[in-house]
């Protein structure tokens, strides 16, 4: 058994899959000699070489396109978007490229799109921004979203050989702030598998990336102050999510509270909420609640930001509110 934090988790799964299948390659802006902007990449172009890691210029939609040509024709490339926001450039090639091809040509699109998300660090809009509604709601795309060293290395390995576009979040909040005891060797995680963090039997916590730290610190909040016990549910996987464990949850506890530092308004928590009324409105002693960011960009102030996601206490408060309602 050894530590390694968040990050070093994600670049063991990325050694592992250029170690192991020659058709993968990786790519983006300063991955190579550089090491990426969050020195997440430091060390593979010297392993693996210039010609299957390698620097592009600074245009999202050619960097997808290129990525796309080369998923059809017998390769596996994982390209980086040096932050998730950057993506909006490309959605085209994501959407009606990537994302249809299969539908339309029976061709696979073995090809995994990096992105680094999410707040806490004072980047502001454009830097910050979780945008996993906009993944999760394009058909054909697959979205996968660790908040383990553990995870991150087994869902890497899934992804990269995977038959579909997959992207594959990450929250820089938290590349070195979580580690975890790990064992080696390691194995793909299966994607669309969640798992519960925290047991618990008063609520639930249904929650995915940084935000799963949170969930897991309000829990132990509010079993020193209330006494109550919070299951924590890390869903892992977006698109596809696992309804099964997610029901099993809620029907054991029979309160669910949706977490996400995304905005609210038709965002991914929204999602969760309505699939649990949908299938069971008739185990709940409670509204289902959902916990975001509010529907304006992220602040660049640290202070306001720190009010503008989630963070223990304000999952605290609503998983408190959930039990005495």
């Amino acid at each position: 058994m050894r530590e390694i934090n968040y990050l070093q988790g994600i670049r063991e799964g990325l050694h592992y899959v250029l170690e192991h299948d020659p058709t993968t390659l990786l790519f983006g802006q300063d991955v190579g000699a550089f090491g990426g902007a969050f020195k997440l990449t430091e060390g593979l172009q010297e392993a693996f070489g210039i010609e299957r890691v390698f620097d592009t210029p600074i245009c999202e939609s050619a960097m997808l396109g290129c990525a796309i040509g080369m998923a059809t024709q017998g390769m596996r490339p994982i390209v980086e978007m040096q932050f998730s926001d950057f993506i909006t450039t490309a959605l085209h090639q994501l959407l009606n490229n990537a994302g249809t091809r299969h539908y339309r040509t029976g061709n696979a699109v073995p090809m995994v799109i990096r992105a680094p998300s999410g707040g806490g660090s004072g980047g502001g809009p454009f830097h910050s921004e979780e945008l996993e509604a906009f993944f999760c709601h394009m058909p054909g795309v697959k979205v996968v979203y660790p908040a383990f060293p553990s995870d991150a290395r087994g869902l890497m390995l899934s992804a990269v050989a995977d038959p579909n576009p997959v992207v594959y979040m990450e929250n820089k909040t938290i590349y070195r702030a979580v580690k975890e005891r790990v064992s080696d060797p390691f194995e793909p995680l299966p994607i669309g598998k969640a798992r519960v963090c925290h047991e618990g039997m008063d609520a639930v916590v249904i929650a995915y990336g940084a935000m799963v730290h949170e969930a897991l610190r309000a829990a132990g909040e509010l079993q020193a102050s209330d006494g109550y016990e919070v299951m924590v549910l890390d869903l892992r996987s977006l698109k596809p999510y696992d309804l099964d464990t997610i029901l099993s949850a809620v029907s054991a506890t029979g309160r669910a509270l949706v977490v996400s530092e995304g905005w609210r308004t038709c965002g991914f928590a929204a999602e969760i909420c309505a699939a649990i009324t949908e299938s069971a409105f008739h185990l709940l002693d409670a509204p289902v609640r959902r916990l975001t960011a509010p529907d304006t960009p992220v602040p660049f102030s640290t202070t306001l930001e720190a009010r503008y996601r989630p963070n223990a206490t304000t999952i605290a408060d609503a998983v408190r509110q959930l039990i005495e309602f």
